[in-house]
């Protein structure tokens, strides 16, 4: 039964993901490049991350990876949002004044098209497109995983999904991550976690407001449902093409619901005080490291800790196809008498990304 509604799920995850790309159609190839060494394309700017700026040419299958301190010269009619070092973030349509070593970038603002802001180009950190409409504002990437060993009949699968939606001065993600592991001998085990994301930048460029909402489940640690609601306060520390850093704290609440078998169940609800910090570094079109980590110190459970980490590192294969490996873990210096301290487990497979990844 467990098995069961585990795979059902994993499959409305998957199809959900290949329903919000198919909705995020081609668009037509009307962008122009001007590289530095005189090259000229004309294409579909899909985005700028991490110091690379991904194109899509009519005559090409996929799209291809342009370092963006190397572009001399771009137009565009399309929408962007437009994230800049400073913090600041604008919705508007591209271009420059003409080819140089270091053009300024004008963005032609949506909301006010008579109002012009100039960029310097190497201040500018990320772009998306973005759209009126309400499906071309979706992005997300899946990413899989299978270990297997004959010796002691041992497998496992990962599976996990991130899907964002985002605006000007808002952003919003849903993330799943699924794993089951079974081998000859021992009991099958699940692990399941569902977090979502609301982060709204404040008036001071870098400041934002976060609230959050996570949902574990674990056949290790014997939890049916562990539910934690918080919100608060963070600040992004460094934010560049190469790496971007931010932290964060506040307060919330925490339900933990056992399994029958755990006798002692301790404190189900408590109020928690959290602190979390993101960590992403890049390297052009070849490596991706992704790192999230949260601690959670009980406030009416005095000396209870709990701790979750989740890291990734990405090695781009082609196009929107990388291998990952990947790392999780949950750990709580509390739990019932009976139950281990800890969750956690690693993983490697295929990644891919959609929309506008």
């Amino acid at each position: 039964m467990e098995a069961g509604y585990a795979m059902t799920i994993r499959v409305i995850i998957l199809c959900s993901a290949l329903l919000f790309s198919a909705t995020l159609l081609a668009q037509e190839n009307s962008d122009v490049l001007v590289m530095k060494n005189g090259d000229r394309l004309t294409c579909e700017i899909k985005e700028l991350s991490a110091g690379v700026l991904s194109v899509k040419l009519s005559y090409v299958d996929g799209t291809i990876a342009v370092q963006w301190s190397q572009v001399a010269h771009l137009e565009s009619n399309r929408l962007f949002l437009v994230h800049t070092e400073s913090g600041a973030v604008y919705t508007g349509k591209m271009s420059t004044p003409g080819a140089s070593t270091d053009p300024p970038i004008r963005i032609q603002l949506a909301e006010t098209p008579s109002e012009v802001v100039e960029v310097a180009q190497r201040k500018i950190i990320k772009l998306s497109q973005t759209s009126e409409g309400f499906w071309h504002r979706f992005d997300g990437a899946l990413n899989t995983g299978f270990l297997y060993s004959k010796g002691n009949e041992s497998a496992q699968y990962n599976l996990s999904s991130q899907v964002a939606y985002t605006r000007e001065r808002w952003s919003s993600q849903v993330s799943y991550n699924t794993s089951f592991a079974s081998s000859s001998g021992s009991n099958f085990t699940t692990r399941n976690q569902t977090d979502l994301n609301t982060l709204k930048l404040l008036r001071w460029n870098n400041w934002f407001y976060v609230g959050t909402a996570s949902f574990l489940q674990s056949s290790v640690q014997d939890i049916k449902l562990q539910t934690t609601l918080g919100g608060g306060i963070g600040r992004y520390l460094k934010n560049t093409n190469r790496t971007s850093v931010y932290v964060m704290g506040g307060v919330g609440w925490q339900n933990i619901s056992y399994g029958q078998n755990t006798v002692e169940q301790g404190a189900n609800n408590t109020a928690v005080g959290f602190a979390a910090t993101e960590i992403k570094a890049f390297k052009f079109k070849k490596t991706n490291l992704d790192v999230s980590a949260s601690l959670l110190p009980a406030i009416t459970d005095a000396g209870r800790l709990h701790f979750n980490t989740n890291a990734v590192y990405y090695i781009k294969l082609v196009n929107d196809l990388s291998w990952n490996f990947s790392f999780y873990g949950s750990w709580d210096t509390r739990p019932p008498a009976t139950l281990p301290k800890s969750d956690y487990g690693t993983s490697s497979g295929l990644s891919w990304t959609f929309g506008n990844r």
